[in-house]
């Protein structure tokens, strides 16, 4: 079973230039994601570009994926946006250039409303977890967003387009 073919897809938008997520951005990973009942899913491959020393995956871009992918879990199944505020990352695996990886976030613990403690794991193809993650994120709803000027009109337009096509 893939993630594309058996899971929902969620929408992106390609007039942002996001590094992890954008379809613009063409130095970027271009992540797109699934949701599944309690998680939200990536399959990424790892650009050439993007690599550390001999092959290998840089860190930065391995805590990108995990970053990003419980980011949107924390929008996706919360119905709210979120900022990163802490984030620890075990690396178990290196992860080579060119890898097709599968990302996984779900959320563990909503705190006062405001924060949200997410984890994450990365696999390689075989399904070896290569990196987990734990972050907590500072969770906002639209309209606070929207008060703070952390969003405007059109990205709160793509957010609430997100859960019309649940």
């Amino acid at each position: 079973m893939t993630i594309e073919s058996h899971f929902k897809p969620l929408p992106t938008s390609a007039d942002h230039n996001c590094f992890a997520c954008s379809p613009a951005n063409d130095a970027g990973l271009k992540m797109t994601f699934f949701a599944h009942d309690d998680a939200v899913y990536s399959r990424v491959t790892i650009p050439e570009h993007l690599g550390g020393w001999n092959a290998v995956t840089h860190g930065g871009v391995v805590s990108t994926i995990l970053d990003e992918t419980m980011s949107w879990a924390a929008m996706v199944l919360l119905k709210r946006l979120s900022f990163t505020r802490k984030m620890t990352v075990e690396f178990l695996k290196t992860v080579a250039v060119g890898a097709m990886m599968e990302a996984e976030g779900r959320v563990l613990e909503v705190r006062d409303n405001r924060e949200a403690v997410v984890e994450g794991r990365l696999s390689d193809d075989e399904g070896n977890v290569c990196a987990l993650s734990e972050a907590t994120f500072r969770i906002f709803s639209p309209a606070v967003a929207k008060r703070l000027k952390i969003v405007d009109d059109k990205m709160l337009a793509w957010f609430y387009g997100l859960f019309e096509k649940a």
